[in-house]
């Protein structure tokens, strides 16, 4: 397929930026009003929950000597860095305890940390109404899940979403935020997808939550670009060589512009979920079964010998870190999350940081509990001995 160059044609892609360039805050619903009021307090709460972090510490001595003028606020510090510098900071702080948001419709993406970082940032460049924040943060939230849904095989190819597809959401949410047409809308969704990245291979480490910092980052400078008149390709997510057909074994550019528009097709943002652990979504349902297993048996730590629990293998896969030795790498180990659960009652920050990793109590081979894992009618047990089949 040859690139589309007439700009008076109308590709996937920029249908679907045309509807979210002319779409007005009277066309939400009220559900998602109120799911984006809930989304910007509840994201608020996780950044500054993480702007103390040693990690932030580190990101925030190197963006100081490296950055440019101060135009925009870091949250939680008495700071103000560039407008590319800021969003990657505070997006980074949102996302560093998995504690924001998950799009609860299929696509694993935690929207708000890129996109939210990136408005915050634009709106101390020129003042915007509350209104006109919270469109951009619904357009930007429709279009990072949509192109989650034009790529199905995005995540199982190793991508974290976060990074790649929350670049498409802030670079839309920003393009929105400053008034951008159909055609410049276009093109700083097309800049912003060309910058994707994050790789599922640093789970675990400062790089995680550092993928949706450059996403925020990333969508900013899209936007400023296309407002200036820097171009891109109209067809980001269709095209031969697009986003749909290079991050997916499969492609399905037509969920890019489905049921748009139509009467009655939620906004995206309706769907959005928010965590009462500071883990991935994949451990929830282990760690409330072990909770109520808590209550239910009434059993002290100590006296526990074995805990067995059957998991969706999609946990497994992306949780199962043995033996963290980090707050980081405890949030994708299962063990750990079924053991603190267990000895706490709880998964909440203290439960994933550095201190409870290296807790015995909590630990999956400690004397105490032990963690336990069947899956598929198979099952496997770690304990002090090792591996051994359940």
């Amino acid at each position: 397929m040859d690139q589309v160059l007439d700009t008076n044609a109308d590709t996937l892609t920029k249908t679907l930026c045309g509807y979210l360039a002319q779409t007005q805050f009277s066309d939400l619903s009220a559900r998602a009003v109120s799911k984006a009021r809930r989304g910007v307090l509840d994201w608020l709460g996780c950044a500054l929950a993480g702007s103390q972090h040693p990690t932030i510490c580190i990101q925030l001595a190197v963006l100081q000597e490296a950055g440019g003028r101060p135009q925009a606020t870091v949250f939680g510090r008495n700071l103000k860095l560039g407008l590319l510098d800021a969003p990657l900071a505070n997006g980074q702080m949102g996302h560093l305890y998995d504690f924001d948001d998950t799009h609860m419709g299929g696509v694993l993406l935690h929207t708000s940390s890129p996109v939210l970082s990136a408005l915050f940032a634009l709106a101390e460049r020129a003042p915007v109404s509350g209104r006109d924040f919270m469109l951009a943060y619904a357009v930007g939230f429709e279009a990072g899940v949509r192109a989650g849904l034009a790529t199905p095989e995005h995540h199982s190819g190793g991508w974290h979403l976060t990074g790649t597809l929350g670049s498409i959401a802030a670079g839309v949410a920003a393009g929105k935020l400053i008034s951008l047409n159909k055609q410049t809308l276009t093109y700083a969704m097309g800049i912003a997808a060309t910058q994707a990245a994050g790789m599922q291979q640093n789970r675990g480490t400062m790089c995680k939550s550092f993928h949706a910092g450059k996403a925020g980052a990333n969508g900013v400078l899209a936007a400023l670009l296309a407002e200036k008149g820097f171009d891109s390709t109209q067809e980001i997510m269709e095209g031969e060589k697009g986003f749909s057909r290079i991050y997916s074994k499969t492609a399905a550019p037509e969920q890019l512009t489905a049921g748009l528009g139509a009467s009655g097709t939620p906004w995206l943002i309706e769907s959005n979920g928010h965590k009462p652990y500071a883990c991935g979504v994949v451990l929830h349902p282990l760690i409330d079964a072990v909770i109520a297993l808590r209550a239910k048996a009434n059993i002290a730590p100590a006296d526990v010998d074995e805990i067995r629990l059957r998991v969706h293998p999609l946990a497994l896969s992306i949780t199962g870190v043995v033996e963290p030795s980090t707050g980081l790498q405890s949030k994708f180990s299962l063990y750990h999350s079924a053991a603190a659960a267990y000895v706490d009652g709880n998964a909440g920050i203290l439960q994933y940081s550095d201190a409870k990793a290296n807790d015995r109590r909590a630990a999956p081979q400690g004397e105490a509990v032990r963690g336990c894992v069947a899956t598929q009618g198979r099952g496997a047990c770690i304990d002090s001995g090792g591996w051994r089949d359940a």
